[in-house]
């Protein structure tokens, strides 16, 4: 039955998109199975497109939570970060071929976390070369990225499985670096440790199109995990946001108003650390400071309920390190 499934998928595909290519979408139809999301390749700029995930924990909706961007160039596709399970990828590589015959030739990575680099096996299967921040090697040989794998192999089965498997960068960017590809410049900035081990912007051009993995989310609250949150504000204060067309944050929508994205984010960060850190310098245990914390300006954002709390607390234990040292 699910061998009939594949085969009436492909069928329809190239029955309505003639520039699909029969023989990588076949394997990757035979390999993953896949995921009941709706997914939307939303085009932002003539050359540059992206999924959005909808909003909740990193196991929900089938794990499909992050973003991915896309960028058709003359020589091929660039992809920009690879989403949440190798499922999810062969998803996304349909709709691409919905949209062009082009091979995807790279893959960009804002950051190595979990709902971002699941799907890198696809396209690496397909020949593209991964490029990402030097702190995904952190991430690589970290115990917790095999532990993290293991548990999504349970959380996230039939999506995230044995099959599964983390695939390192081919190459890794320790400095501001710029690439011409197909007619297309795309600027990678690494930020240093932020939100994740190493943290990247990416800057298409001429397109104008700014790509700041989850050192920005829009709309949503963010997800802090162990988040060097003192570096992640200084981040913000020096991104510059002049003449760009839009930003694609790691979640959340497309913000066509760049600097008011920022800014959201950043105010989470400071309400967050002032709050945490006045209740470590006064000795507040944690449980009273949250208590008496006014949240309201947050409390109606996306994921607040499930994220807000543990970021609280990540904060309240990393200041008490800033503060008073390890």
């Amino acid at each position: 039955m699910k061998s009939l499934f594949y085969a009436c998928a492909l069928l329809v595909l190239l029955a309505t998109n003639p520039v699909a290519h029969a023989e990588d979408l076949a394997a990757i139809l035979k390999q993953y199975p896949p995921a009941p999301v709706e997914m939307t390749l939303k085009k932002i700029t003539p050359h540059t497109y992206y999924v959005q995930g909808a909003a909740g924990t990193a196991i929900e909706n089938e794990g499909f939570i992050s973003n991915a961007g896309v960028v058709i160039t003359d020589q091929g596709v660039v992809v920009i970060d690879a989403l949440g399970t190798p499922s999810l990828a062969a998803m996304l590589l349909e709709r691409i071929r919905r949209v062009t015959d082009k091979p995807v030739i790279k893959v960009l990575m804002t950051h190595y976390h979990a709902d971002h680099i699941y799907g890198l096996q696809v396209f690496k299967e397909l020949g593209a070369e991964v490029i990402a921040p030097k702190g995904a090697l952190d991430y690589l040989n970290n115990p917790n990225a095999e532990a993290r794998l293991e548990e999504r192999r349970f959380s996230l089965d039939p999506w995230v499985n044995d099959m599964t498997h983390l695939v390192a960068p081919d190459v890794y960017i320790t400095k501001k670096t710029v690439l011409n590809i197909g007619g297309m410049r795309f600027t990678l900035t690494p930020v240093g440790a932020a939100h994740s081990d190493g943290d990247m912007t990416i800057f298409v051009e001429p397109d104008r199109v700014l790509f700041s993995g989850d050192i920005i989310f829009e709309g949503r609250v963010p997800y802090l995990g162990d988040a060097d949150t003192r570096r992640w504000l200084e981040t913000l204060k020096q991104m510059e946001t002049g003449g760009l067309t839009a930003l694609v944050p790691g979640h959340g929508p497309a913000a066509k108003d760049p600097l008011k994205a920022i800014r959201a984010t950043r105010r989470y960060l400071e309400r967050i650390r002032e709050v945490m850190g006045k209740a470590v310098e006064e000795m507040i245990p944690f449980d009273e400071a949250y208590a008496n914390a006014d949240w309201s300006e947050f409390e109606k954002l996306p994921a607040f309920e499930a994220a807000h709390r543990r970021n609280a607390y990540q904060v309240y234990l990393s200041m008490e390190e800033e503060l008073f040292g390890k």
